[in-house]
């Protein structure tokens, strides 16, 4: 790769000045770098897409497997990552600042925490407790001198999509504890506009990210309410496995059709060829 880390930062750090990007979300080295062949400016990782090519369901991958994977895919490519570090593998905060300094250590360019306890899939951390981790955090990340985003989850909107005003309330908490983006995964489900306008309004002029996870509100419109980046989780992971179920299925039947047409297609041998 020709970028170093810090380019890769800097460059990172510009995207979320002004405008509106897409993080399309890799699940390993090399759907990283055909994002990359694409043209996309980012990159941002998914602990399920990562999950799934483990074996594993959701948050069932240990932070040292995390952390290799940062490492292999940050390296692989010149575009700057932004990782899905859950819950910071830790619920104290000196365990998240501990985590984060591994983390940054990896190359990333960015890495968000979310409020989730990691002793209980569905529930959250106070606020009380959210701010001191995002502040751990951030004290991890400014005494290490490195230029890495730091994003503010929360993941409340995902069991209750009516429970926006907390959202937005606790979005604003991780804000004034530092967090440089901020993060409501589930805040896009509603299809109501205002509720994204009023997130970015109130953590405003610190930028917001919001998860795409369904039709209804198109890039374009996203860009007009503020919203300065844009993800897509481990959707883009979830249409490879479903083609690649589709396609075993069929072979299970004796239908060679879709193999056979994949397979006289240099296409992708043409797309990491240019990476060696």
């Amino acid at each position: 790769m020709t970028r170093s880390t810090a380019e890769k930062r800097s460059a990172f750090r510009a995207l979320h000045k002004e405008g509106c990007f897409l993080l399309p979300n890799p699940w390993d080295i090399g759907s990283a770098r055909l994002f990359q062949h694409l043209g996309f400016s980012a990159l941002a990782s998914t602990s399920t897409g990562y999950a799934w090519t483990m074996g594993h369901p959701d948050y069932k991958v240990t932070r040292d497997a995390v952390l290799e994977h940062l490492t292999l895919v940050c390296k692989a490519t010149d575009l700057p990552m932004n990782a899905d570090f859950e819950s910071g593998f830790a619920a104290d905060p000196e365990g998240v600042a501990n985590n984060v300094k591994l983390a940054i250590k990896t190359g990333v360019a960015g890495l968000s925490i979310e409020d989730r306890e990691i002793s209980a899939p569905f529930g959250l951390y106070d606020t009380k407790l959210s701010v001191e981790r995002i502040k751990a955090a951030r004290k991890a990340i400014d005494d290490s001198s490195e230029n890495v985003v730091l994003v503010g989850r929360t993941e409340g909107l995902l069991s209750d999509l009516s429970a926006i005003n907390p959202a937005i309330d606790k979005l604003v908490a991780l804000a004034d504890a530092g967090a440089d983006c901020l993060y409501a995964p589930g805040v896009g489900m509603t299809g109501k506009k205002e509720d994204i306008a009023a997130m970015v309004k109130a953590v405003a002029p610190k930028p917001v990210n919001v998860l795409v996870m369904g039709p209804g509100i198109s890039f374009a419109e996203l860009k007009d309410l503020g919203v300065r980046r844009v993800s897509v989780g481990g959707a883009l992971a979830l249409v490879g496995w479903g083609a690649v179920r589709t396609a075993a299925l069929d072979l299970k039947d004796g239908k060679f059709e879709k193999l056979a047409e994949a397979a006289q297609s240099g296409e992708m041998n043409d797309i990491f060829g240019k990476f060696d």
